[in-house]
């Protein structure tokens, strides 16, 4: 070993999807991404993804190095084609300080967590605060989750729910006001579901045709958008982002080149450029949005850095609280 190599002073930790499940908190999670998104943005922190592909396997690395906290990583997405489509998701945290591998942390459940999180702190940012009415467009995990993430964030009425299968949005509906303590009912439309005043877009069309049309919301409601994260991928029409008098992302360059309601829009003659702000500005008040009148859009695509600040809540939860696997080997570092 080199002189100027040195082993961990402090082993990491590895926590598995089962780890993750019990630590999950809505608040805590909430708060976390709050904070990250609470400095002014610097691209060279959270630079795009990274891909690599075949046509049978495919990967993409979504690093970050957070203005706060002591850690900082990666989240690693990888699928193969061999045998169907397998996914796996691993992210990978580092110390500020040392460089030393601080965890390893299965990102599943991350996932689900961090994105449902990110969209509450937008929402919360974007709507009045008054009681209101959630429309909820699909009937799946990331809906669930993200009808749990805003309720810690809005007060809600009631829930008003569609998606295509009877069944399926009348069993979300009953989840969901077992859930969250709030009425909510299953609705024989799309439309009835898009002209509450806040509109939860969770569900992508099977041909990619958007799901939400602008002559279904209303004057002055939040419409959130989580579904389409690449280019073939559509949920709201050039209309109702043409009608936008804001439409905050949480990451500018991949919600504006990389999604699919984004790029039809621009094709379709719209100002783009003019209407996206981050959610940081908002956040730190460089960009006030009016939450009285016009459409309000939150667009999201994801982030390395809402994985890694999540990631670096759940370890610190672990370690206070001895849950998580101590490895017995770290990684060399080397002083160069």
């Amino acid at each position: 070993m080199s002189s100027n190599s040195r082993q961990p002073s402090r082993m990491p930790l590895f926590l598995t999807d089962d780890d993750v499940d019990a630590m999950s908190d809505w608040d805590e999670a909430i708060s976390a991404i709050r904070s990250a998104y609470s400095t002014s943005g610097d691209d060279r922190r959270t630079p795009g993804r990274i891909f690599a592909q075949t046509e049978r396997e495919w990967m993409r690395i979504m690093p970050s190095v957070p203005a706060g906290g002591r850690l900082f990583g990666a989240k690693s997405m990888v699928g193969s084609f061999a045998d169907g489509l397998h996914v796996g998701y691993l992210i990978t945290l580092f110390d500020k300080d040392t460089a030393e591998l601080a965890a390893l942390v299965d990102g599943n459940r991350v996932t689900g967590l961090r994105t449902a999180a990110t969209t509450a702190v937008g929402a919360a940012a974007l709507t009045p605060s008054r009681a209101v009415t959630l429309g909820v467009v699909g009937s799946g995990f990331e809906a669930r989750s993200h009808v749990a993430a805003l309720s810690h964030v809005l007060d809600i009425a009631e829930v008003l729910v569609y998606s295509p299968t009877t069944a399926n949005r009348e069993r979300f509906a009953a989840d969901v006001t077992t859930l969250v303590g709030v009425p909510a009912r299953a609705v024989d439309t799309a439309r009835d579901a898009a002209g509450c005043d806040v509109v939860l877009c969770a569900a992508r069309s099977r041909d990619e045709t958007p799901t939400v049309l602008a002559d279904w919301v209303g004057p002055d409601s939040t419409v959130l958008s989580i579904g389409s994260t690449t280019p073939a991928q559509r949920e709201l029409d050039t209309e109702l982002i043409r009608r936008a008098s804001i439409v905050v992302v949480d990451t500018v360059e991949e919600v504006v080149h990389g999604s699919g309601d984004m790029l039809h829009a621009r094709a379709d003659g719209v100002d783009v450029d003019s209407l996206v702000v981050p959610l940081s500005d908002v956040l730190c008040t460089q960009v006030e949005p009016d939450l009285h009148r016009g459409i309000r859009i939150y667009k999201s695509t994801g982030s390395g850095l809402q994985d890694v600040v999540v990631a670096e809540m759940l370890v610190d939860r672990a370690r206070a609280e001895g849950r998580g696997t101590v490895l017995p080997v770290g990684i060399v570092t080397s002083r160069k």
